[in-house]
């Protein structure tokens, strides 16, 4: 359970990084963009150097 406003957006964005992987033609540049912010969190989580 997120604890806080950036775990939040964490959660909300590695759910809908996963839909989207599913679809069968996903948009590869909302993607990466996700994809660079999901990282950009974990980096100020310090979850990830």
């Amino acid at each position: 359970m997120p604890i806080n406003q950036t775990e939040t957006n964490l959660h909300a964005i590695t759910v809908t990084i996963a839909y989207l992987e599913k679809q069968e033609s996903p948009d590869e540049k909302i993607l990466k963009k996700l994809k660079d912010e999901r990282t950009s969190l974990l980096k100020k989580l310090r979850v990830m150097e």
